[in-house]
């Protein structure tokens, strides 16, 4: 979905295909098929933006066949699907019985990460429109903080990975005129947990091509101002390379029973949930959530967020809610003003199949139906911001 900024510009909207996971070409294809062309159609659009999440075998299979990758480009065209972002965060196994931990590898110190993320710019500058020169790919923070935070070396080893990724964007925008950028996500438990912590890395790298993603939903479970957090990049000039629209989940009272008993619905086996408060001493938090709800790992005397991508549309019932006013804070800064600070949006809810069994979509004609609603909130709140939708 393609938007016009009143300063001119477009913004692009899209959905995050990580919720349909999938290892290998055909199961992008059969994505494509099955759910993504399902979504454009309930939207009555013409065209849909996907962010594609290509795991490593797909992304391989395409490299090592020009022809494979011409028939993408041409299904994806035939499907009234474009694609100006990638996800390149998970490396391969996102649709695992168990992810937690194994999601941050290979990291930035590994010589993988660099030849994958590498890959993905190849791919997304072939995949772009015709009519469209910049692309993005959302990639981990560096790493999960141990080993890193005690590894001396691993700093220096990330900056010179992250250094020579950008010297191969360089050559890959005189190769094909297409300009492609990374952004850092910043995530809870991570070497980079904030947009604070993204700074200094950022800055020694200090190439304009590498810059941060900022996904609304770590934001608030890091209980970050959007203002102060944004403010602070410009300031120091680091790019806001895209934004992924998503919401975490919000338990106001954590102390009383009814709410942890509301929260340990939530905690499942398949991804991390890292949970957080603020308290007067700083920021408080557990790797998972099931560590917040089963005993006084965490003060509960403020108010927590758990890591929970939940739908932006349904915020789940009381006495819990999301952090839906964050992104709309968020998005405010980021698209509101006189100029965009990002033009790539992607809606990234994930974890539809790990909400509690009674919320969960049952057939992939509800799971379409909660997806379009998502994108249409989001549309809703581009229009309302003073963006026009374009057809």
């Amino acid at each position: 979905m393609r938007f016009r900024h009143p300063d001119g510009s477009t913004v692009h909207l899209s959905y995050c295909t990580n919720v349909h996971p999938a290892e290998t070409l055909d199961g992008v294809r059969a994505q494509l098929r099955d759910h993504c062309e399902p979504v454009r159609r309930r939207l009555g659009r013409d065209r849909l933006g996907i962010g594609l999440w290509l795991a490593r075998d797909a992304a391989r299979a395409l490299i090592n066949d020009p022809a494979e990758l011409r028939a993408l480009r041409a299904e994806l065209d035939g499907r009234g699907l474009e694609v100006v972002t990638l996800n390149g965060f998970p490396y391969e196994g996102f649709g695992a019985a168990e992810v937690k931990y194994r999601v941050y590898r290979p990291d930035w110190t590994e010589p993988d990460r660099l030849a994958h993320t590498t890959d993905l710019a190849r791919l997304l500058a072939a995949l772009l429109p015709d009519d469209v020169t910049e692309g993005t790919i959302s990639t981990l923070p560096l790493a999960w903080r141990t080993p890193y935070d005690t590894d001396p070396g691993a700093p220096r080893t990330a900056r010179t990975a992250l250094t020579t990724l950008a010297q191969r964007l360089d050559a890959l925008a005189e190769l094909t005129g297409k300009s492609i950028r990374i952004g850092l996500e910043p995530e809870p438990g991570c070497t980079v947990e904030t947009t604070a912590d993204a700074i200094a890395p950022l800055t020694d790298v200090g190439h304009e091509r590498i810059g941060i993603c900022v996904d609304t939903c770590h934001l608030a479970t890091s209980f970050e101002e959007p203002e102060t957090a944004l403010a602070a990049l410009a300031a120091a000039g680091i790019p806001v390379v895209k934004s992924q629209l998503s919401a975490a989940l919000h338990a106001e009272h954590p102390h009383l029973p009814e709410v942890r008993t509301a929260l340990a619905a939530f905690a499942e086996p398949r991804f991390l949930h890292q949970t957080r408060t603020r308290t007067a001493a700083g920021l408080r938090g557990t790797d998972d959530l099931d560590e917040a709800v089963a005993g006084r790992a965490l003060p509960d005397s403020t108010p927590w967020r758990a890591h929970f991508h939940v739908p932006l549309h349904a915020p789940p019932a009381p006495p819990l809610t999301s952090t839906l006013p964050v992104l709309r804070t968020t998005l405010a800064r980021l698209v509101g003003g006189p100029v965009p600070l990002t033009r790539h949006l992607e809606v990234e809810t994930y974890t539809w199949q790990a909400l509690p069994a009674e919320l969960r979509p049952r057939t992939r004609t509800q799971l379409a139906d909660g997806i379009a609603a998502e994108l249409t909130l989001a549309r809703d709140l581009l229009v309302d911001l003073g963006l026009k939708e374009l057809p």
